[in-house]
């Protein structure tokens, strides 16, 4: 019986993938046998070295700033195929700034346009290949972020935006879905994770009583992009730890 699982002979690009949980995801799928590739704003992937959330190894690199509405698609023209695109760039401001135009802004910026910049970049090789577009939020999507209105407004359009494009690409035979986070440790986060009272408060509210890890999500990830979900399409899993249940 074939493994569902084994992405041998298989393209991925991860965008955000050279840290946090982008990274995760992406070595989720190279352990697997996937050829996967990773962007980050840095020039070079050694200048990823040092930092304690990044692996490359046995990845391929590529410097892409989503800010620049014009980046993904030069990515795309010289990227070639693509089986699997996993999108997990994101920022958030700190500080009420999200409550004043540059702060929005910034944030709308990264965690929406860039999405649907690198979702019409990446479409034509996705549809060559039948591929899978995974998109990954937060559950943020869901709920009140009460400082942090761009961040929560970003993710629930990337939520939405998965909503349309499964079902508005399923004739192009792409499959589009996401991945809802809950609390996980990394640069975003570490306003929580640093900061033993918050983190304590903060397992408290969830069941399974950890905090989630880029490997759990590169599990739901997997999934996503394998045979095991193939009559799914517009859909967020909610990977929380039971966290948003009550």
């Amino acid at each position: 019986m074939t493994n569902p699982l084994d992405f041998t002979g298989k393209r991925v690009l991860v965008i955000g993938g050279s840290s946090g949980i982008g990274n995760g995801i992406a070595q989720g799928f190279r352990a697997r046998g996937a050829e996967v590739y990773v962007t980050g704003t840095r020039p070079d992937e050694g200048d990823y070295l040092e930092a304690e959330d990044s692996d490359l190894t046995g990845l391929g690199y590529r410097q892409l700033d989503v800010t620049d509405r014009d980046g993904a698609a030069a990515l795309a023209a010289d990227f070639g195929a693509l089986d699997v695109l996993v999108q997990c760039q994101g920022i958030v401001r700190y500080g009420r700034k999200e409550f004043e135009r540059p702060g929005w802004d910034d944030v709308i910026e990264v965690n929406l346009n860039s999405v649907a910049d690198c979702a019409w970049a990446f479409h034509p090789a996705l549809g060559e290949s039948d591929g899978t577009m995974i998109v990954v939020s937060s559950v943020a999507a869901f709920k009140s972020v009460i400082g942090n209105p761009a961040y929560a407004a970003s993710k629930a359009g990337a939520a939405s935006l998965v909503k349309t494009l499964g079902e508005a690409w399923a004739r192009d035979g792409i499959r589009v879905n996401g991945i809802a986070p809950g609390l996980v440790p990394t640069k975003l986060t570490a306003v929580t994770t640093q900061h033993p009272e918050r983190l304590e408060a903060s397992l408290r509210s969830i069941p399974l009583r950890r905090m989630g890890t880029p490997e759990d999500m590169a599990g739901a990830a997997l999934f996503l992009a394998s045979p095991l979900s193939s009559y799914m399409t517009g859909q967020t899993l909610v990977v929380d730890g039971g966290l948003t249940l009550s």
